[in-house]
């Protein structure tokens, strides 16, 4: 028998809004650290291959050595820039899906092992409904925004109280993509866990 090659990385995406002109300064700072601390605690970042939060948390890995994947909503690398108005920085790779926005959310959550918001809009909101549907370890990070308050009142009132939902709420991105990659690797299958 040979021996299975360990080459198991964890892989995060981080969900926010691409436009950020309604949030607090410190925001996109926030991301930075969350793309960051993701790298430092081992794991890969995953985004919508776009601007705001999302481009930020990929500058923060990359700028931390990591590895940083888009998963665009475009089919090409042309639409990406010309029609979708996108950036190509500060991702190792960009999957075009050719799924427009609502597509390629679904297709960034469910090719990652877990999913960190942050302060966002709608889109943020409907990737957050897929991962919760989905029952995805996730991370809610808190800060000066609503978007924490009205992901937190509709798991509330999800009428899924019978459920444990793998959910941690922190304003330190530190803490918070801790206790997602514990999720991560506590939700993993026996055969995995051996090589995490």
């Amino acid at each position: 028998m040979t021996n299975r090659h360990e080459h198991f990385k964890i892989k995060i995406a981080v969900s926010g809004a691409a436009e950020t002109d309604h949030l607090p300064e410190e925001t996109l700072g926030l991301a930075e650290e969350i793309g960051r601390e993701i790298v430092r605690q081992g794991a890969i970042v995953i985004t919508g291959a776009t601007t705001g939060i999302p481009f930020w948390a990929a500058k923060g890995a990359k700028e931390e050595g990591g590895i940083s994947i888009g998963i665009s909503p475009a089919i090409s690398e042309q639409e990406h820039v010309e029609k979708y108005g996108l950036p190509l920085d500060y991702m190792d790779l960009i999957m075009y899906t050719g799924q427009g926005y609502s597509g390629r959310d679904i297709l960034m959550t469910r090719t990652s092992d877990a999913v960190i918001i942050c302060a966002g809009r709608i889109g943020t909101i409907h990737e957050f409904t897929v991962v919760f549907e989905d029952k995805k370890p996730l991370g809610i990070l808190q800060g000066p925004w609503s978007t924490d308050d009205i992901i937190k009142e509709i798991i509330e009132k999800s009428n899924r109280a019978s459920e444990d939902p793998m959910v941690a709420y922190d304003t330190d991105p530190k803490k918070l993509v801790e206790k997602v990659i514990k999720f991560v690797k506590d939700s993993k299958i026996e055969y995995y866990k051996k090589a995490v």
